[in-house]
This record gives C-alpha cells, sequence and structure tokens, in this order.
C-alpha cells in the first residue's frame, strides 16, 4: 500500500534516483554513516528511553501475522514515527536488482544514487544532517525542489543479505536528524528485513500447500476420467494403468466395447507434462468420445480426430494416439497410429513382433491422411499398448528401460492374466529405476486372447 502526505492511499510513489554532480565517495561534515555490525556490537548505539520504547514497539506490532503488504505498510509507519520524520518510502530489492516500491508516505522522491548503492553494496545506513550544507545536493536543484533538508537511508538486512532499503526524510530542520536516529533506523530495518523474509517464506509454503491441494483436487478428477477396469469382453483377458510422473499426466486411456463382440482400446499422449498437458488430455479426451461409436472406418476417426485436434492445440504441442479394435472371437485386430509407440506383440510361443505401421502424431498436419492396419491375435497371444514413460524408465545410472526388457518381461509372463503381465512390467519397472523419478507419465494396456 502507498501513501500520499495525509496517510491516504493511493497510486505508487514516484522514485526517481538522480545522479549528484561531484558527489563524494566518503562522507561529508554533514554525513553520518553507520552499520550493522557497529549498531549491534554496542560501539554506537546508546539506547535511550525513547529508542528503547520504538524498539519494543516494533517488536510487538512485527510479531503480528499480517500479510505481506500490510508488513511492509506497518514498518514504514514505525519507523517514520520512531525518527520522527515526515516522509519516507520502503523499496525491496528483487531477483534481478531492480528496487520495487512497497509502501511509501510523500511522494515525488529524488534519491541519490550514490546514496543508494552505497546502502546496498556497503550495507551501512547513511544520514545527511542538512542537504544545505553539503556541496553536493545544495547544488541539486532535484533535490532542494522537494524541499529536502535532513534525509536518512537504511538497508533492509537479514543476516546474510541486503533485500531492499527504507528511507526517510524532512523537508525542514525543525527536528534534525541525529547519530541515535540512523543507529535506531539501522536496528528496525534489520529487524524489519528478518520479519519480511519470514512472511515471505510463509507465503510460499502457503502457496505451496495451497497448490499442492488443488493438484491433488485435479488428479482425483483426472483418476476418474479414466476407467477404474476393464470391461469383460468375451474371449479377450483386458487390464490398464496409468502412472502420472507428477500429480497430474498428459496420458489417455480407454476401453470402449461394442455390441458386436469387439472392443475399442485407445492410448493418447499430450507433449509436455503437468497441469497444461493435463488439461490438453482431458480436453482431448472428450474429442474421442464423441467419435467412438463403433466405427467402420478406423482410419477415417483418426483422421477426423487429427483435424479437430490440429485445429485447436497450441502450436507448440502434439499428441500421439494409438487407437485399435480387437475382435475377442475371432481375434481380428485393426489398428491405425498417429506416431505412438510401436504396440508390441508377443504370441503364445514366445515369438516378438512390434505393430509399426503408422503416421505423423496428431495435430502437427490438419489435412494428414491416416490408414489403417490388421493383425491377429491366436489365442495365448498377448498385446502391450503402452506410452515412451515405460520405455524411457531410467536406472540411477541413466540407462533407460527399454523395448527389449519390456518384450522380455512380456514374454516370460506371457501365460499368465492381463493384469499380472501388467503387475510384472510396472514391478520390474520400479526394480529397475531403483528410486529414480518417472521422467515420463506410465501407461499400459494389455490385451490377452483367450481363445
Amino acid at each position: 500500500m502507498v501513501y500520499d502526505a495525509q496517510g491516504h492511499s493511493g497510486p505508487a510513489a514516484d522514485v526517481t534516483f538522480v545522479q549528484l554532480a561531484n558527489e563524494p565517495d566518503t562522507p561529508t561534515s554533514s554525513t553520518i554513516v553507520t552499520d550493522l555490525k557497529g549498531v549491534l556490537g554496542g560501539k554506537t548505539l546508546e539506547t535511550g528511553t525513547v529508542q528503547m520504547s520504538a524498539l519494543i514497539k516494533a517488536g510487538n506490532e512485527l510479531t503480528r501475522d499480517r500479510s505481506l503488504p500490510e508488513l511492509f505498510q506497518m514498518i514504514l509507519d514505525l519507523s517514520i514515527e520512531a525518527v520522527g520524520a515526515e516522509r519516507g518510502v520502503l523499496m525491496t530489492q528483487e531477483a534481478d536488482g531492480e528496487l520495487v516500491v512497497r509502501s511509501a508516505k510523500g511522494s515525488a522522491f529524488r534519491i541519490s544514487t550514490a546514496v543508494r548503492d552505497r546502502v546496498l553494496k556497503t550495507q551501512e545506513s547513511l544520514m545527511v544532517r542538512d542537504t544545505m550544507l553539503d556541496d553536493a545536493f545544495k547544488q541539486r536543484q532535484s533535490i532542494v525542489g522537494q524541499r529536502v533538508r535532513t534525509f536518512m537511508a537504511a538497508p533492509l538486512q537479514t543476516k546474510d543479505r541486503i533485500i531492499g532499503l527504507i528511507y526517510v526524510d524532512s523537508p525542514s530542520l525543525t527536528r534534525v536528524f541525529t547519530k541515535d536516529d540512523l543507529n535506531l533506523l539501522t536496528m528496525m530495518a534489520n529487524i524489519a528485513a528478518v520479519r519480511i523474509e519470514h512472511a515471505r517464506l510463509a507465503e510460499i509454503e502457503n502457496q505451496e500447500r495451497l497448490m499442492a491441494h488443488e493438484l491433488g483436487q485435479a488428479a482425483e478428477i483426472q483418476r476418474r476420467f479414466l476407467p477404474a477396469q476393464a470391461p469383460d469382453v468375451p474371449g479377450l483377458d483386458l487390464s490398464g494403468h496409468n502412472a502420472p510422473c507428477r500429480t497430474v499426466g498428459g496420458d489417455y486411456f480407454d476401453f470402449f466395447p461394442y455390441p458386436s463382440g469387439r472392443v475399442a482400446m485407445v492410448l493418447g499422449d499430450v507433449s509436455g507434462k503437468g497441469m497444461p498437458a493435463s488439461l490438453l488430455m482431458m480436453q482431448f479426451q472428450a474429442r474421442v468420445q464423441l467419435l467412438i461409436e463403433e466405427p467402420e472406418s478406423l482410419a477415417a476417426v483418426i483422421t477426423r480426430l487429427n483435424r479437430l485436434t490440429a485445429t485447436n492445440l497450441p502450436s507448440n504441442r502434439f499428441i500421439t494416439f494409438f487407437m485399435c479394435l480387437v475382435d475377442g472371437t475371432s481375434g481380428d485386430v485393426v489398428f491405425a497410429n498417429a506416431g505412438h509407440n510401436p504396440p508390441l506383440l508377443v504370441r503364445a510361443d514366445g515369438a516378438v513382433q512390434w505393430l509399426e505401421d503408422g503416421g505423423c502424431p496428431l495435430g502437427i498436419i490438419p489435412a494428414m491422411k491416416y490408414d489403417e492396419s490388421r493383425e491377429r491375435l491366436e489365442p495365448g497371444d498377448v498385446l502391450v499398448v503402452f506410452s515412451d514413460g515405460v520405455t524411457d524408465a531410467a536406472n540411477p545410472q541413466g540407462d533407460e528401460f527399454g523395448e527389449e526388457r519390456l518384450a522380455k518381461v512380456v514374454g516370460d509372463h506371457r501365460r499368465e492374466s492381463a493384469s499380472a503381465i501388467l503387475d510384472a512390467v510396472n514391478h520390474a519397472i520400479t526394480e529397475w529405476a531403483a528410486g529414480t523419478p518417472l521422467p515420463d507419465d506410465l501407461t499400459l494396456l494389455v490385451a490377452r486372447r483367450t481363445g
């Protein structure tokens, strides 16, 4: 909050840093310099009743729970009151070095760049008793025009760094700032800086808790968009699993059984991770469900889905997508692949085959025409559709799990149920990663023909 001379809130204060002609690097007769080390060491601070009362009041006020804007206001008010100043401004230094006004009483501040730099770089507090006695200031109309006669500046200093500064001044010499005032302002600025840092950390922690809660809710919503269990389809044993590498993810899978006895299996992977990918995934899922009625031409469905996706997807995103129709009675498989990992087909005798036919990812070329391919599942054959989070899972040395290990695990467990095969793959990936975080969302669909 920023205040005018009467204490009313208003627009941000006008603070300009000015370069003074012939400004000396060392203090003049009208300038006093101190630092926090000297004040805390007891060499310069002579705490009288007034100073002690101000410090006690500051301590009491700053222990109360306040938001950062309220805290900035309170710190400036306490500082102005403690030293008897008429105006003041509190500024914090951001990561890029910029000073940002957080609270002000007064306007049109003109602050010497040398004063600013000295306070921020040398961690020193500085006071000019009378600008009219200092050649550097009395010749500067931008300073004199404000009728500033005496001013002080102190760093907002924590134990190890400077986070900003407090500047106060007065247009008259009815009360000249003293060395004790400078020492008091230095101590108050230190107390304030520590309190500001604590408040900032508290806000960050609160934001992180809020974000974690919201992400948890988003993850729950996303889980409801995915099937809780695979459908029962005559002649097939089905299972599916998804594990986002973050709280929410960009992988989508589903099963769609049809009255004809066929079932559609779909798996989509939105580029990117986290919340943006999750939102795009849910949007994509809605489009899939609009087109999911049992199709006569799978190629036509994918082609139309690509056109819709390209119209609505951001230019820096794409979606890989695999869809197949499996007939549990005949074993016929019709599939179309838009840039997705080639699914794995392990035959009942252990032979390995990859379904490599396909086109480019969805959303890249709006006019892209997709083709469909055909395959057949014999009794005991296992089809595994997976996202790249499966094969990209890495161990602590950075080696990927890879397609060969996936094929071996599925081959070793091909005579077991679909859910057992899925569990075996997940277990193998967990052992391989040995605690290394997943680099991408992990999704698996398993279809085993039972005959």
